[in-house]
Parts: structure tokens; C-alpha cells; sequence
């Protein structure tokens, strides 16, 4: 099915083999080998989550057309495929929809850095995302997954969530609950400083992790930014935050012996330098944010993930009985890491 899928796409030859690829939890991606040796990405959305497949694929044609007009090197910016029949994705006879993507040549992805570099290396391409797009008009794209780092709805979530308390489970964790509460006044400080338009709309990614990256396999330099599904209307620090909140942690994401999750100021510091290097169309209040990016991100993510515990797991694949109230804990340990540290980050930002 999926070959015949690729050879209705405008590939070089007929394809010739296509099997899965990666490790992504999203959506369904295969490569695809054409006839010539030509490589490619296949992937079928998942409707479950993209249930507008027509704007999110809008925004990704004209955020990758808009990279390209700026960078034509074919590895600097996804190039979409299109259909035979035209566009940039097609619908299946049982309602399933398609792309193709170029595949990125002499490339790699981590999962994980192996070098604080790596780590550095991420900043700067996600930094260079931001300048590169900071002329785009961000208003004109669709909110993919609505509401996404709207962090006083995620709270109203929660605060619903407690209360119908379906499953029983309040009684568990009223000490994360009285926790994430403290916090709700603070939580509504980026979305409150966007609404009173002192901080500029830019192009986010959100999802600003090492595997959404590719690298050059020599150099291990930065090439693209890849998996642009969640590419919305947004703030700077969104971006700068979601990166230090995974990558700069010492333990991961659900670790349960929370004595291991700290905040590395000195991988803060080093995402740090690399984003505010290569994005230099930051604004003086941007660049002062950019801590309180870190801080509201993860703090966004541990109410997330305590509102899917509270209502069943529904959201997040789990692996284990509490596994998102461990996720939950973790983040809100970085929290009280970071407030502990606030005024070395502060620093560390400042001299950027």
C-alpha cells in the first residue's frame, strides 16, 4: 500500500522499496527508495492529532517556501513533494492523508547529545529558525493543535480536571496539585505580556528537541529544522523554553528518583549562547524572557502531565502505572530547580 501510496507522489522513478522509519510516536513515516536510489520521506498523518490537514499543511508549504526564498541549498530548508495531482499532501481512498518530503542527504539525528556542542549546535540551528522567519507573518498561520502553549487554559483543564477528580486519583497528589496552583498566577505572565503587545508574535516550532534537527554527518553542523507539524503562531521563549526544559535537565523525563533532576546551568548556558547568537532579531524584552521561557514551559508540561493522570492517561502514552504523575514530578522538580537558580540564569541571559 505504501509503495503504491509514494509512486503517486513526483518522485525520481518508481519506487523501489519502502519500509518504517524512525521512532516517532505521531505519525506513520516510511523511507522510500525510488528506482534511481533517490531517497524520501513518506508519512501518513495522524488525523487523531492534525485534524485540519489542509491548514497544517498550509503552514508547512509556506514556512519551507519562505526558508528556501532566503537559502536555496536544497538541505538547509524540507522541500515538500508534491502529489502528481498537485498540492502538498493527497487523501487516500479510505481518507488517509499523505506527503513526501525530500530526504536530507548525508545527515544525522540524535536522540540525545552527545556533546555539549550537539547541544549547542540545536540552539543555533532553532535560533536561526526564529531569525530566518522573524519577517514571516505569523498571524496568518493556523493553530495546529489549538490552545497549545496557552498555559491559563491548560490550568482551567487542570482545575476541571481535580474537580471531576473521575477516577479517583486527587487524593494522590495533592501536594503536585497545591504545587502547579502556586504557581497559576506566574503561569499567565507570557500570555499576559503577548496580550498587551509587548511581546512580538513570531513563528514558533514547539517542539524544539535534538531529534527535530538534522546535523551534517561530517561536520555536525547544523542543516535544517525538521518535523514542522507543530509550527504555530507563538513566543520566542515558547521555543528557548521546551529546549532547556529536555535538554538541559540531568535525569529524564520521568525519572523517579527526583534527587537526579536538576537544571544544568551549564547546559543553559550553552543553549543559551548558540540561540542568542544565531537569532539576533530577539527584542530587549525577548531576550529577558527567555528564563521565564524556560521556567513556564516546564511548568506548562508538569500540569499536562498531571491533568492526563488525573483524567486516565488518555493523552500521553504510557508505559507503567503512574508513569505520567513520575513525567509530572520531574518537571515540577525542574521548576524548583530553576527558581533555586533564578538569579544565575537571569545572569547567564543577561550576558548573552
Amino acid at each position: 500500500m505504501s509503495i503504491e501510496i509514494a509512486n503517486r507522489f513526483e518522485i525520481d522513478g518508481a519506487a523501489a522499496s519502502c519500509e518504517r522509519y524512525g521512532n516517532g510516536h505521531i505519525n506513520e513515516t516510511y523511507l522510500v527508495v525510488s528506482a534511481t536510489g533517490t531517497r524520501y520521506i513518506l508519512q501518513k498523518i495522524n488525523r487523531g492529532v492534525f485534524h485540519d490537514v489542509p491548514a497544517l499543511m498550509h503552514n508547512i508549504a509556506s514556512v519551507c517556501a519562505y526558508l528556501r526564498a532566503q537559502d536555496p541549498d536544497p538541505r538547509h530548508s524540507m522541500r515538500i513533494v508534491p502529489p502528481r495531482t498537485g498540492g502538498s499532501f493527497l487523501t487516500d481512498e479510505d481518507g488517509a492523508a499523505w506527503r513526501v518530503y525530500d530526504f536530507v542527504e548525508d545527515s544525522i539525528c540524535l536522540d540525545a547529545p552527545e556533546t555539549p556542542e550537539d547541544f549547542y549546535q540545536s540552539a543555533v540551528a532553532f535560533g536561526t529558525f526564529q531569525r530566518q522567519l522573524a519577517g514571516f507573518p505569523a498571524d496568518t498561520l493556523a493553530e495546529t493543535i489549538p490552545h497549545f502553549h496557552d498555559t491559563p487554559d491548560r490550568y482551567r483543564l487542570l482545575r476541571e480536571a481535580a474537580e471531576r477528580d473521575a477516577l479517583g486519583r486527587r487524593k494522590l497528589v495533592e501536594r503536585e496539585l497545591d504545587f502547579a496552583l502556586a504557581h497559576e498566577a506566574e503561569g499567565a505572565a507570557l500570555a499576559n505580556l503577548l496580550a498587551r503587545g509587548e511581546l512580538p508574535l513570531r513563528v514558533t516550532h514547539n517542539d524544539t528537541k535534538l531529534n527535530n534537527v538534522m546535523l551534517d554527518a561530517v561536520t555536525r553542523k547544523p542543516l535544517c529544522v525538521i518535523d514542522l507539524d507543530t509550527v504555530m503562531p507563538g513566543l520566542a521563549a515558547y521555543d528557548f523554553g521546551d529546549s532547556i526544559r529536555f535538554g538541559a535537565s540531568t535525569a529524564a523525563e520521568d525519572e523517579r528518583d527526583l534527587s537526579r533532576v536538576t537544571m544544568s546551568l551549564e547546559l543553559y548556558e550553552t543553549y543559551a549562547r548558540g540561540f542568542t547568537s544565531a537569532c539576533t532579531t530577539l527584542t530587549k524584552l525577548e531576550r529577558e524572557t527567555l528564563p521565564l521561557g524556560a521556567k513556564l514551559m516546564t511548568l506548562e508540561c508538569g500540569v499536562r502531565f498531571l491533568t492526563d493522570y488525573l483524567v486516565g492517561d488518555t493523552y500521553f502514552r504510557i508505559h507503567r502505572p503512574d508513569h505520567n504523575l513520575d513525567r509530572c514530578r520531574t518537571q515540577f522538580k525542574l521548576v524548583a530547580d530553576m527558581e533555586s537558580k533564578w538569579s544565575q540564569m537571569q545572569r547567564i541571559s543577561a550576558a548573552q
